[in-house]
């Protein structure tokens, strides 16, 4: 449903004048001319628009009759009718017989206008709708209300379909929350052209949160491949925009996908610490993945209480030592080449003794014996859950 308003009705005799050499009033369905080639007429209520509106009919005003009518003057007025509804009239000022020819290209295009602004915000209505509905799904009580599923079906989303979170994030450290947020927006519209089914919204000036709902593909292995190839197509479309858009690289990271009501809140929640670990790990890369960080996220819930005193104690003990950075660097890059001698060995460049003699200072150091599967998963734990892992 459209409300003629001021603006609008500006917007059509600012239009229809450059088209016809006539002067065009534009009145509300009241018969008020909210806008006019002549300002003086503006604020005025014409008589002639409120009986076209009345008979629902093109008026002819003549200079005889015009003199009879409040706010007339001769020249023909005709309503606007969108989706079925009156909305106003548009009137064109001269001699009926001069500016007949014209009325019915001025209707028409006032029409389009009208129309064009209904559907502008219905989408607009419909957008910010989507938008808070995907704001409600990633809150951490989703899973606790009935009311998203029966909001999904309006929307034509099935929640017991699978679910997965992207967060997409401007990487520039130095750009002010408003602007951030502007140039989100501006990306977010322009994946929308491009997808308008996508669910999206805006969680932060600096987040963006995009919803994809998905049949299931099968088994584990099939569904963690689809999913992949889904970061990687939603990836390609954000670097073809983001360059022009938005000035600077974008960081998509992809969470847990599953199924419920509950889904895409520990999507949601499992992509923001997957985002958090990733930077911490690779800060060039621009695009991380819960499925290749699982434990490190799985474990990031661990980071508080006695557990996680417990579990930071083995990297503790070797910070005691004036060696302990090396020592600690010897370990995260022992267990990134999963824990191969000659792999470590060659990515620290050093000699296969050196690091003999490192891996045995730090069993020394920590009391763990790195032959024993428990001890290197509790040294592994503690690394992963190191500020700076």
């Amino acid at each position: 449903m459209i409300e003629l308003g001021t603006h609008l009705a500006q917007d059509i005799v600012a239009r229809t004048m450059r088209i016809i050499p006539f002067n065009v009033n534009v009145m509300d369905a009241h018969g008020v001319i909210l806008a006019s080639g002549d300002a003086a007429r503006v604020g005025e209520l014409h008589d002639g628009a409120l009986l076209a509106l009345a008979k629902r009919a093109t008026v002819e005003v003549d200079a005889a009759s015009s003199r009879l009518m409040h706010g007339a003057k001769p020249g023909i007025n005709l309503p606007l009718v969108v989706g079925g509804r009156l909305c106003g009239a548009v009137g064109l000022s001269g001699e009926p017989a001069a500016v007949r020819q014209f009325g019915e290209l001025v209707r028409l295009t006032a029409e389009m206008i009208l129309e064009q602004a209904s559907l502008a915000g219905e989408l607009q209505r419909d957008s910010r709708y989507r938008e808070a509905f995907v704001l409600n799904l990633i809150r951490p009580d989703a899973g606790t209300r009935p009311d998203l599923d029966a909001w999904g079906r309006r929307l034509g989303v099935d929640l017991r379909r699978m679910q997965v979170v992207f967060l997409l994030a401007l990487k520039s450290a130095d750009l002010a929350d408003d602007e951030a947020l502007a140039r989100l927006q501006r990306l977010q519209l322009a994946l929308l052209a491009r997808r308008p089914g996508l669910l999206s919204a805006t969680a932060g000036p600096h987040e963006l949160v995009i919803l994809d709902v998905f049949e299931s593909e099968g088994r584990d292995t099939e569904r963690v491949k689809a999913l992949a190839r889904r970061h990687e197509t939603l990836a390609a479309q954000v670097d073809a925009l983001v360059d022009e858009l938005a000035g600077a690289a974008a960081i998509l990271t992809m969470g847990l996908a599953s199924s419920g009501t509950g889904a895409a809140a520990v999507s949601y929640q499992s992509a923001q610490a997957a985002a958090r670990i990733g930077r911490s790990r690779d800060p060039l890369a621009r695009r991380h993945s819960y499925y290749g960080l699982a434990l490190p996220v799985l474990l990031s819930g661990l980071d508080a209480g006695w557990q996680a005193a417990e579990l930071r104690r083995p990297l503790a003990l070797l910070g005691r030592e004036r060696s302990g950075a090396g020592l600690l660097h010897t370990l995260q890059t022992w267990f990134a080449c999963d824990e191969s001698a000659a792999a470590t060995a060659a990515a620290l460049a050093i000699h296969r003794n050196t690091l003999d003699y490192r891996l045995r200072r730090i069993e020394a150091l920590t009391g763990l014996v790195l032959a024993r599967s428990e001890d290197r998963l509790l040294l592994y734990v503690s690394v992963l859950l190191a500020p700076h892992a």
